[in-house]
């Protein structure tokens, strides 16, 4: 039983984990494209 639960509570850390890191990459790739279009419109 207990450890059913565990790996059930690992799995969705595993989860959990794998949409920050995909948020966090998806935010990234944003905010350099948004800085692109800003240094653009800077320099022209």
């Amino acid at each position: 039983m207990l450890k059913s639960l565990l790996k059930a509570i690992l799995a969705t850390m595993l989860i959990l984990t794998g949409l920050a890191v995909g948020g966090t990459i998806f935010a990234a790739k944003g905010i350099d494209k948004a800085g692109d279009r800003l240094e653009e419109e800077i320099h022209s």
